[in-house]
């Protein structure tokens, strides 16, 4: 008999994950028990459509995964995310049942890695600050003075900070450019470095020779404002800072002064909290590109995590090895 499928995530938030196609894949791998997905596990319906459920595909806005509901899925042995870190809604109990997991990490990677190029390529040709010039003057009298300045790709530092599944896309997308590239990544040694294409150096070095830096790392206890104050400070003048991670990362008070000073530029898509207050600077500082978490998947970039958990729950399906499982040892360390 086939298993029996069910999705759980919030419809609102996860549109063209899972269109037609996908629908129909699955349905050839198991039974959809019901095609509209979960938006809570205590009610009437989600009691009647997990103890039917042996494969459950979730996303965005997924409810908490946790004993209680376990006891309501007896026969559930495998989630699919169609997005990226499930650390949020699964709990240790999914593991101790033997329950496996996979994720789109992957998949979401790539949006993330495509914006970050473009928001470098950008950053050092000063492209932001050319078109505020050129809405306020309406004239190029100050434009044609900067373009005599040292900006421009060629020959340009980047610093990547942490060597994650986006650090490393970005790593790749930026072998053509001839940038030079350093990385930060205490689990990153030397010769691995080597073998990417990036020099090793400390957080400090980091940010004091890069043109541009641009952050990859998690957000744990251990990267909580390793971006601060001081090693802001670090920065060339001119220099930007793009953050597609996550916002803790950066100590974003020191940031505000330091942009204050009109020293460095920010391109900024992730904030703690995630939208900033209305009084933040943020929005109004000239030398800040602002935008509202969208360098992961948005719009039809969203098939691509639906297609990355399909094909997992066929290797399933198949009793073939799956290519994107998280194992629980992997959890402290995701983003």
């Amino acid at each position: 008999m086939k298993p029996g499928i069910a999705f759980a995530m919030d419809p609102a938030r996860t549109g063209h994950v899972l269109p037609p196609d996908l629908l129909a894949r699955l349905a050839t791998l198991g039974r959809i028990v019901d095609p509209v997905p979960l938006e809570r596990f205590d009610d009437a319906r989600a009691r009647s459509v997990l103890a039917a459920t042996e494969i459950l595909v979730t996303g965005w806005g997924c409810p908490t995964i946790d004993a209680a509901v376990l006891g309501l899925a007896p026969h559930l042995r495998l989630v699919a995310h169609a997005a990226g870190t499930v650390k949020h809604f699964i709990g240790e109990e999914v593991y101790a049942a033997g329950i496996r997991v996979t994720h789109a990490a992957e998949a979401n990677a790539v949006p993330v890695a495509e914006f970050t190029l473009a928001a470098i390529l950008f950053a050092a040709k000063q492209v932001f600050r050319f078109h505020r010039l050129y809405r306020e003057d309406r004239h190029r009298g100050r434009i044609d003075a900067l373009k005599g300045q040292p900006i421009g790709n060629y020959r340009k530092t980047v610093g990547i900070v942490g060597a994650s599944r986006i650090g490393r896309r970005v790593v790749a997308l930026l072998q053509p450019f001839g940038f030079t590239m350093l990385l930060y990544d205490p689990h990153v040694d030397a010769a691995e470095a080597a073998l990417l294409g990036v020099e090793a150096v400390p957080l400090e070095q980091l940010m004091a020779r890069s043109d541009v830096v641009s952050l990859h790392a998690p957000a744990l206890p251990a990267t909580r404002h390793m971006i601060s104050g001081p090693m802001l400070a670090r920065l060339s003048d001119g220099a930007t800072l793009i953050n597609t991670a996550r916002g803790i990362i950066v100590d974003e008070e020191a940031l505000i002064a330091e942009l204050r000073t009109g020293r460095i530029s920010a391109i900024i898509d992730v904030t703690e909290p995630e939208v900033p207050p209305p009084t933040s600077p943020l929005y109004d500082l000239p030398n800040v590109f602002l935008t509202p978490h969208i360098a992961g998947a948005v719009g039809t970039e969203r098939t691509r995590l639906g297609e990355m958990a399909v094909d997992e729950i066929t290797r399933f399906c198949a009793g073939e090895p799956l290519l994107y499982e998280v194992h629980p040892t992997l959890l402290e360390r995701l983003a």
